[in-house]
């Protein structure tokens, strides 16, 4: 990939984490289990737990991917290299991590990605907050996958060739 590609893409991917971090990190400031059990009428202290607990590694992904990323950016020379293995790491981990919550309180539902409406399905009805703050973000993690899908598999493919060599 040219460098001024990389380095474009690399520059949209931390704006976008940026504004997945604040938000993330916003919501999960201001909500516990118990805060989100108070607010629901059923008890699904389970399903908080592990929403929470999904919520924070994906912070974490992006967190540490966000800051790789700015270290790239701030370089007088630009490592081509080194920023696309953070791209590979941005989709493996950030968008793997959203998509494919290891607690499974909600899900993508493929047949709903292309019609407008939202794709996310959750196990349970969460509460407002909770429900929010996965669909907010869901936006976000569509158009970094839609960005970094070269990522999935084409990146590690090239890696592989150039070792064979």
């Amino acid at each position: 990939m040219p460098a001024s590609n990389a380095k474009q893409l690399c520059e949209s991917t931390h704006e976008k984490l940026k504004t997945a971090i604040s938000q993330l990190e916003d919501f999960l400031n201001q909500y516990a289990v118990p805060q989100l059990t108070e607010l629901d009428s059923e008890d699904q202290t389970a399903f908080y737990k592990g929403l929470l607990s999904d919520l924070r590694h994906l912070l974490v992904f992006c967190e540490v991917t966000y800051e790789k990323l700015g270290a790239l950016l701030r370089r007088p020379n630009f490592d081509v290299e080194g920023a696309e293995r953070v791209l590979y790491e941005v989709y493996h981990q950030c968008v793997n991590a959203y998509f494919y919550p290891k607690n499974e309180g909600y899900s993508e539902d493929g047949r709903y990605a292309y019609t407008g409406r939202e794709a996310i399905r959750f196990i349970f009805k969460p509460v407002a907050p909770a429900r929010d703050i996965v669909l907010v973000h869901s936006k976000v993690f569509e158009e970094l996958r839609d960005d970094l899908g070269y990522y999935e598999t084409d990146y590690m493919t090239n890696v592989r060739m150039q070792r064979q060599k």
